[in-house]
């Protein structure tokens, strides 16, 4: 059973700061092959930023990303799920929200940002599992009885 706590156990929780250029958040996200960045002030979740925010607000909107700061064009008070969800709710608030990357809380303590990607093959893991006892359920031979049981 998937579980929000064990995934973010053993993994680096990435973040930036507000006061951050979108130049150097942009750098650190492609470096380590991420989407989006929570945005922490004193420690504290102030907002997340993504590709499509920079993409959206900073490059079409035409503006220097050397010069332009995260506080500018991060989304402030992002949605954010308890660590006790479930991966299909986790879905459906994305869904609803029309977000890609959800921070994931535990007691007003952030772990990471999960993203749709994450979610889509912990979906797809648990489907594969469910068809393979399927299979074997299907497949089951019982053992046959020793002669002359009755």
């Amino acid at each position: 059973m998937f579980s929000l706590r064990d995934f973010f156990k053993d993994r680096e929780l990435y973040h930036v700061g507000p006061d951050h250029s979108v130049f150097d958040a942009a750098r650190f996200m492609t470096e380590r092959n991420i989407g989006a960045a929570c945005v922490l002030e004193n420690g504290r979740l102030v907002g997340i930023v993504s590709e499509r925010d920079m993409m959206n607000r900073v490059i079409a909107a035409g503006r220097d990303p050397k010069a332009t700061r995260v506080r500018e064009v991060m989304t402030a008070k992002p949605v954010v799920v308890e660590a006790s969800e479930s991966h299909e709710t986790c879905l459906k608030v994305m869904q609803q929200a029309k977000i890609r990357h959800l921070p994931v809380i535990d007691a007003d303590r952030l772990l990471g940002v999960i993203s749709l990607r994450d979610l889509l093959q912990v979906d797809l893991d648990e489907k594969v599992e469910e068809i393979k006892l399927m299979q074997d359920y299907i497949h089951y031979v019982p053992p046959s009885k020793p002669p002359g049981l009755t």
